[in-house]
Order: structure tokens, then sequence, then C-alpha cells
């Protein structure tokens, strides 16, 4: 018998963030293991004219929930949507709510966050921050509350190579910048921002160090955990593999390349792609709630979720896996291929990546207005090199993490909780791993019709062929202005021409001869 299954056995638990990536599949994992929980909060805010009723029968009916309504018929019946809006003093719950949360809750996973690297630093620090610091305050008013988890980032602290499981300082206090928020306009924050985030490479990473302060601030004498995932991917084994719904993290990039619309980026191959899979985290956060509540630690324990100290797959091998998966090419051919393929494939200029981008979508865009159609095109384009040049900072270093305290509790899990609630990295195949990341994206993030896969490939095969040829033509007219400008490059060009016509001749000769 799981350990950790039975300790969520009758509980109360609370979920922020329980309509996001990471929130569905914790709450999947909790009634599919602890059937008999009690009740599942979730602050739900209703969106697109949803109501939060609606929204949780949306997620329920999910390819996600369909092994849980098996075990756990009424499972409806377990979660407690409760209206709330983070961006809101006491998240806007309405008295007879805000007395039952207080009251019954045992267990609070905080997960919700904005995830955006390009936020304002205002919204940010509002979700990532204020948010934060109010759902502490309502846990030191909770009498049966045993543990309060908190969902960070391994990048808080991006600005260093070596990151220990510590919470390190900010140069500015957290209540001074939300203090600040609530008087400085737009135009103010936007100017001190790039000083106030100094060496870090956004609001996001900013903000989660700041919450990670607060949380260490306003702990009082509550039972507080940290847990500090890295870039969170698609489902490795549980409740299935491959699962994914949303854009973030590598998902937009291997959908963009899948599509053609990507053809290269700037990174370094040999750069560690730190990769977790979305139900590893989960599995380590049930683990760090139950140790918190039963073990009860002298002082607030901090967990990275991170996969390049124990089992580092690069970016160049990723690279490679996501285009034989594309590709169907045998995997150990795309392996054997040397780096420097990589390095010249996808290693470009920052100019001619954007000249090799933009260009094709302005003449697809021109080709649409000629046959009456909206253009829409560059607008993709241009949305895509933005995501693209945001994620640069990551996909150009690597860090080391400590995982003392992670490899601590996993040799604290019996045999039994350790095959239930695996989150030990090293078990994982990357190989495996990405073939079924990328087949996950088209079957459920994309709802593409996977017998499909031929007549895919032959589209990306053509998308490749006109990428080949326009900067084939684009590099041909650069030589030929180049030509007319310089003597250099026409002796070169007329000294190229010779040669070439002198080894034909020669081979022709030779041909001749031996015939």
């Amino acid at each position: 018998m799981s350990m950790i299954a039975a300790f969520y056995s009758g509980k109360s638990i609370l979920i922020t963030g329980a309509t996001g990536f990471m929130g569905k599949v914790l709450m999947e994992k909790l009634f599919r293991t602890s059937p008999d929980l009690k009740v599942i909060y979730i602050l739900v805010r209703p969106k697109a004219g949803q109501t939060t009723q609606q929204r949780v029968f949306q997620i329920l009916n999910s390819k996600l929930f369909e092994k849980v309504k098996e075990i756990c018929p009424n499972v409806h019946e377990k979660i407690r949507a409760i209206y709330a809006d983070l961006n809101q003093n006491d998240f806007a719950i309405s008295k007879e709510d805000m007395q039952e949360l207080l009251s019954c809750t045992n267990i609070v996973f905080h997960c919700a966050a904005t995830v955006r690297f390009d936020d304002h630093l205002r919204h940010a620090v509002q979700l990532n921050v204020t948010a934060t610091q109010q759902l502490l305050i309502m846990a030191s008013q909770m009498p049966k509350l045993e543990a309060f988890i908190h969902i960070s980032t391994a990048f808080s602290n991006c600005n260093l190579t070596h990151i220990d499981e510590v919470i390190y300082p900010c140069p500015v206090e957290p209540k001074k910048i939300i203090d600040s928020m609530e008087w400085l306009d737009d135009a103010i924050i936007d100017e001190i921002t790039p000083k106030l985030i100094g060496d870090r490479p956004n609001t996001y990473t900013y903000t989660k160090a700041l919450g990670e302060m607060v949380v260490q601030q306003e702990s009082r004498n509550l039972n507080i955990a940290i847990i500090r995932p890295s870039i969170v991917g698609a489902t490795w084994q549980e409740p299935f593999p491959g699962w994914v719904d949303n854009l973030n993290g590598p998902s937009g990039l291997i959908i963009a390349a899948g599509k053609g619309f990507l053809r290269s980026i700037r990174g370094a191959p040999m750069a560690v792609a730190d990769l977790i899979p979305v139900d590893t985290v989960v599995n380590l956060t049930l683990a760090v709630g139950w140790y918190t509540a039963v073990h009860r630690p002298k002082s607030t324990l901090i967990y990275h979720c991170t996969s390049g100290n124990l089992n580092p797959c690069n970016w160049g091998k990723m690279g490679f896996q996501v285009l034989a998966t594309f590709e169907k090419v045998p995997f150990e051919r795309a392996f054997r291929r040397p780096n420097a393929d990589f390095t010249a494939n996808t290693i470009t200029s920052q100019y001619w990546n954007a000249v090799s981008h933009r260009a094709p979508a302005i003449i697809y865009d021109f080709y649409l207005r000629l046959t009456g159609r909206k253009p829409r095109m560059t607008k993709i384009m241009n949305r895509l090199l933005k995501t693209v040049s945001m994620i640069e900072y990551f996909v150009n270093r690597s860090w080391e993490w400590s995982t003392y305290n992670t490899e601590m509790l996993m040799s604290e899990l019996s045999p039994e909780d350790q095959r239930v609630f695996n989150f030990d990295v090293r078990q994982l195949n990357w190989l495996e791993y990405i073939e079924n990341y990328v087949l996950g994206i088209k079957k459920y993030l994309l709802k593409e019709d996977m017998a499909g896969i031929p007549e895919a490939k032959q589209h990306l095969k053509r998308l490749r062929n006109i990428h080949y040829l326009f900067n084939t033509a684009l590099f041909l007219i650069a030589w030929r202005l180049l030509i007319a400008r310089s003597q250099m490059a026409r002796n070169v060009w007329f000294f190229i021409v010779s040669f070439c016509y002198k080894f034909l001749s020669y081979f022709r000769a030779s041909s001749t001869l031996k015939v």
C-alpha cells in the first residue's frame, strides 16, 4: 500500500492554477491514486463566457481524465469550484466560500502563476508575488492546514550558474516592489524594469524569485516547501505518454518546426535542454506534500525538479530527435550525425534568421492579397520570431542545480511509493520521450488525425524544398549584387567558374580515354 496515496485519502485540498497544464495533471493524479480524498477546492475565474462549473465540466471531459472516471465515477462531486480572481484583493472570494476554505483545507498546492516571459512587471508582480503573499495570509488562518507547497521555477535564479536548494535574496525587498506597483504609472515601470530585473532575462524569472522571498518571509509557523521544476514538458508515463495541452515550453517550437514555419534558431547545440515531464513534477509535488505534512521539517526545504545533472539531454540531440520523429528517420541514424551538422543547420546570425523567415512570409501574404484572402503569415512569423528571441537565453546556457533534498526524499520513500510516485528522471529514455512528445502534440494539442502522418511528411518535404530554393535564390541575388560592386568578388567568381570548367573538361577527357 502506498503511504503517500493513503495520506491524501480523506483530505480537503486547495489547488491554485488547477485549470493550467500542471494543475490538471496534479488533480488527475490525486483522484487516480487517492479516490477517497474528501474534496479538491479549485480557484476558477469565468472565462470566454463560461461559468466556473462549465470550465470544470470541460476539464473532466478531456482525454486526460478518462482513467479517473473509471476509478472514481463521482469525481465531479469531489471538485468544488470557487469563483476567484487572483488580480483582486482577497481574490474576490465570497465570505461563505472563504470561510469554507479557511475552516476545511488540509493541504495547499500553489501552482498559479503567469508564465509569460514578456509580461508587464505590474501584472507579473500581482500574480507571482502579491497573490502568493495573500495566499500565505489565508493559509495562516487555516487551523487544519498540514502543508503549503509552493511551485516556483528552477530558473528563478538563472543569473547564477550553480544553484543550490536555498532561497537567494533579491536586491529590493518584495514588499517595496509590491507597494511601488500600486502607485507608479506604466511608463515609469517600463523605464525601471530593466534596472530591477538586473541580469535576469525577463520579468517571469525575476518575480518568481521575489515570490520565493515572500514565502520565506510570510511562512510564520506553517509547514512550507518550495518545488523548482525546470522546463515542463508533456507527460512521460501517466496517465499515458505524450499528453500536453498548451504551447508553453518547447511545444510551440516543435509545432513551428513541424509545420515548416521555423527552420533555424540561434542556440548552443551542447547546452543542456533541461526538460522535465509534467508527471514527474506532479509525482515529486505529491511526495513533498506528504513528507512536509508528516515529517514537519524545521525549515523550508527547496526541491529541484531538473534533469540536467542526472540525465542530461542537450539541445542538439533533442533537435535531432524531433526531426527524426517528424521524418520517421531511425533515431540511431540521427544520433550518428555529427554535432557540426546541427550547428550549421540551426545556428545562424540574427540578421539572416530574420530575413530567411520574414521574407517568405511577406511573399506569401502578397499572394494571399492577390487571391483576395486576408494576409496572416507575417503576423504569425513576427510572433514566432519574438518567441524565439525570448527563449534564446535558455538554449544558449547550461546550469547546475543541486538535488540533495530531492534525492533525500527519494530515499525516504518505500519501494511501492517509488513506483507509484516515480520522479527518478534517471529512468527516462529521451528517445522514446521526445517521440511520444511530438506525437502527443499532434494528437492532443493540434487534434490532428494520426492517419494523416504520411501526408504531413510530404507537406514537410515540400516546405523544406521551398525553404532551400528561397535561400539559394537569396544567396545568388546577394552574390550578384556583390559581384557588381566589387572587383575582388568578380575575380573570385571568374576563378571559380574557370576552375569548374577546367575540371569538367579534364573529367570528360579522362572518360573518353578510358572508353
